[in-house]
């Protein structure tokens, strides 16, 4: 017991010095885009401001130990690659820091998620299980835009079924918002995916952006990524607007 809590105050002197690393490692950008696309999505619902924080904080938080845990695991094939910007596998930033940041950012997402709710907690919380079902097996296939849609589909259900407090209940969500989401998702797959393509592809890390590319071109890809993902989005926004996201 001595030596766990003299571990754990070690890593926590050290935290200071891993801070750059440790923020690069969860996909800061990434993480704050979704947080603000739900809080937004949250407020169009005319939710009272503390449950919008709370929604936007809870997707930051989980989005952050996506990050976080997606560089722990692929730490073998991005030093194999030669991957730049990846604390995890360049070192800065010690995989055995990693896991404690990774189970701090757990520990911290658990209650963040269940204040919305105890059903829209579960659905946030099964967004890590996909997204470990994800990283384990899907990421590197032709079946990688699954795991991203999966995600995005649950977030939509996270953005109508929360609200403040354990016992809160919302309602469901629209089917059109569910798939527009998801396929939201699966823009964003291949928006994030595109930077990394020649890395990945000398890393063997075949998903479905990559095999595309191959096919069209990069350049080509990204116009038509960056079309369909404006057009989601314009859909989106419109939707919620008019007929709105819930029943």
């Amino acid at each position: 017991m001595l030596n766990t809590s003299t571990m754990i105050l070690t890593k926590a002197r050290k935290a200071p010095a891993h801070a750059k690393p440790l923020l690069r490692a969860v996909h800061p950008r990434q993480a704050l885009a979704a947080a603000l696309v739900v809080g937004a999505l949250v407020a169009l619902m005319g939710r009272p401001l503390r449950e919008i924080g709370i929604s936007a904080a809870a997707v930051l938080v989980a989005q952050m130990l996506l990050g976080l845990v997606n560089d722990v695991a692929d730490v073998d094939r991005d030093r194999l690659s030669g991957a730049k910007g990846k604390p995890v596998a360049e070192g800065t930033l010690p995989i055995e820091n990693a896991n404690f940041f990774s189970i701090a950012l757990l520990l911290l997402v658990i209650p963040l998620s269940l204040q919305n709710g105890i059903t829209a907690g579960v659905v946030l919380l099964s967004t890590l299980a996909v997204g470990y079902v994800h990283n384990r097996w899907l990421h590197g296939t032709a079946l990688s835009f699954v795991g991203w849609a999966a995600t995005f589909a649950l977030l939509a259900f996270f953005v109508t079924l929360g609200g403040w407090g354990a016992y809160a209940e919302g309602t469901q969500p629209l089917t059109t918002f569910v798939v527009l989401s998801a396929v939201l998702g699966v823009c964003v797959h291949f928006l994030t995916s595109l930077p990394d393509l020649v890395v990945d592809n000398a890393s063997g890390t075949r998903h479905l952006p990559l095999r595309i590319a191959l096919r069209t071109g990069a350049p080509r890809l990204l116009l038509l990524s960056g079309i369909v993902t404006l057009g989601t989005v314009v859909l989106i926004t419109y939707s919620a607007l008019t007929v709105g996201i819930a029943r």
